[in-house]
């Protein structure tokens, strides 16, 4: 049987000009053509502000990690998360006194009852009896159901 070697450390940035890996290395000469450019188009004052800035950036994309990833990976997350969240939030559509009120019912709710268990129980498995007392939110109660037909 054949036998392959398998890559190892492959999450790894080679190091090719020194310490720095070829990412690195672009990022730096970029900046360092941006801030030749601010250097040759602005003012003293307004060039050293943006040098400042510029540079700033460019280390923080050269250098930064966060959690293990390259800092502009991290701040594409940031702006996918933010266009398109991933949550899935319930929109419930009863409110919390109707619950309330479903769970402990009134008088007229309780005289509405026996009409209803007049008619014939389908048989349900455990599970859909379970599924329609979570849905319900415990309003209905197998066992009650068990002692109105055991009545009857």
């Amino acid at each position: 049987m054949e036998q392959f070697v398998v890559p190892q450390f492959i999450d790894v940035e080679d190091k090719i000009i020194g310490p720095l890996t070829v990412r690195q290395f672009i990022i730096i000469m970029v900046v360092g053509f941006m801030v030749f450019l601010e250097f040759r188009l602005a003012t003293f004052g307004f060039f050293l502000l943006e040098c400042v800035l510029t540079i700033g950036a460019g280390v923080l994309f050269a250098f930064v990690k966060f959690n293990g990833m390259p800092f502009h990976f991290f701040l594409v997350n940031i702006v996918q998360t933010l266009r398109r969240p991933k949550v899935r939030v319930w929109q419930r559509t009863i409110s919390a006194s109707d619950l309330g009120a479903a769970v402990h019912p009134t008088a007229p709710l309780a005289a509405a009852t026996p009409a209803l268990s007049s008619k014939p129980l389908l048989q349900q498995s455990r599970l859909q009896q379970l599924t329609l007392q979570v849905d319900t939110g415990g309003a209905y109660r197998p066992e009650e159901e068990l002692d109105s037909k055991s009545k009857a």
